[in-house]
């Protein structure tokens, strides 16, 4: 009986140093932020997606003069603030080339000897926003007696009916880029040891962006015909997505450790991916997704591949540096950190990629 005493005895206290030994004040801690970023996941998609409304969208107006200052205070002045109908063309080719530029979503061109006007959209820039913008301009129109005929004058593609192929394509790679930094960390540590070793991570990253845009260029056109496009222009900014992302969590990596994975992901998947404009382009968005979206790698990213797509390569400037500028910040981020914590000793001539 005494020993069966001893058995259990021995096997609550064992129990309970076990435990105590399971979780550490650092799983305790990592485990914490494990939930936090789950719940900033679920808040920030729900946030971003779970009731779209346009918001200013940009159209431009052609109609008499007489009777365009009205016009366009009518539909500035819709309920919710729906469109931004200030922008001016001078006929209806005009206004035409501004959708096919990016600089406006849709075009209005009123004819004064009819009750039908026409209404050009862009669905190769969303669908979701062509099918939204139809909707406003229905309802302001009908509300004056009118009617309008909608012309789809950058069409999405026939493999990319909902306009999500670009998004997608730049969510890929924004995975493949943070999986293989991940990779690194996983095998070699967290924090490379020196600045030489570092540059070996970032030229490993490099050369596996350039293949990564490079197939995920190919499966997205001649293999799937999901978005038209150069492979070449699509190759590019595939590479420069990966490489961006990757080296952005390798800088984090380097200065955080193993939170820096968490960190990354806060970034490019928990705020990036519902503000990229993907399902619901910027006007479709609440203000705070609106305005950090253009700033991130998913949402630059999109914009590049849609414009690429559909676009002729158009309004692509501020986008491309905004990738270039999380590139380069991350890869001088990366080595900077390695060599404050490797010491002056840090050399490029060792030929590990720890």
């Amino acid at each position: 009986m005494a020993d069966m005493d001893r058995i259990a005895g021995y096997g609550t206290a064992d129990s309970r140093t076990d435990a105590r030994g399971a979780v550490t004040p650092r799983a305790a801690l990592l485990v914490l932020g494990v939930l936090l970023l789950h719940l900033a996941f679920i808040a920030s998609y729900l946030g971003a997606l779970h009731d779209p409304e346009p918001d200013r969208v940009p159209l431009a107006v052609v109609a008499p003069d007489d009777i365009r200052g009205e016009l366009v205070g009518r539909l500035d002045g819709l309920p919710g603030g729906p469109l931004d109908a200030g922008h001016r063309a001078k006929d209806a080719a005009d206004a035409r080339r501004q959708v096919e530029r990016r600089d406006v979503d849709g075009a209005l061109i009123v004819d004064p000897t009819s009750i039908t006007d026409t209404l050009y959209v862009a669905s190769g820039g969303g669908s979701s926003l062509a099918q939204a913008l139809t909707e406003v301009i229905r309802e302001a129109e009908a509300a004056e007696g009118r009617s309008v005929t909608v012309e789809d004058v950058v069409p999405a593609g026939d493999g990319d009916s909902r306009g999500l192929s670009s998004f997608y394509l730049i969510v890929g790679w924004c995975v493949g880029g943070y999986l293989c930094a991940a990779a690194l960390a996983i095998s070699a540590g967290a924090r490379p040891a020196t600045a030489g070793r570092a540059v070996r991570r970032l030229i490993l990253l490099g050369v596996y962006s350039v293949l990564a845009g490079l197939a995920g260029a190919v499966i997205a056109g001649p293999v799937l015909d999901a978005l038209p496009g150069r492979v070449a222009a699509l190759a590019g900014l595939g590479a420069l997505v990966v490489f961006a992302t990757g080296a952005l969590t390798l800088a984090l990596q380097g200065l955080l450790g193993i939170v820096g994975i968490g960190v990354a992901l806060l970034l490019v998947v928990v705020l990036g991916n519902p503000s990229a404009g993907g399902p619901y382009p910027y006007p479709l968005l609440p203000p705070f997704w609106q305005a950090v979206g253009p700033a991130l790698i998913p949402g630059a990213g999109t914009w590049v591949a849609r414009s690429i797509a559909y676009f002729d390569g158009r309004d692509v400037l501020g986008p491309l540096l905004v990738l270039a500028a999380w590139a380069i910040a991350g890869a001088a981020l990366t080595v900077l950190f390695a060599r404050v914590r490797g010491g002056p000793r840090s050399s490029l001539d060792e030929l590990s990629f720890h």
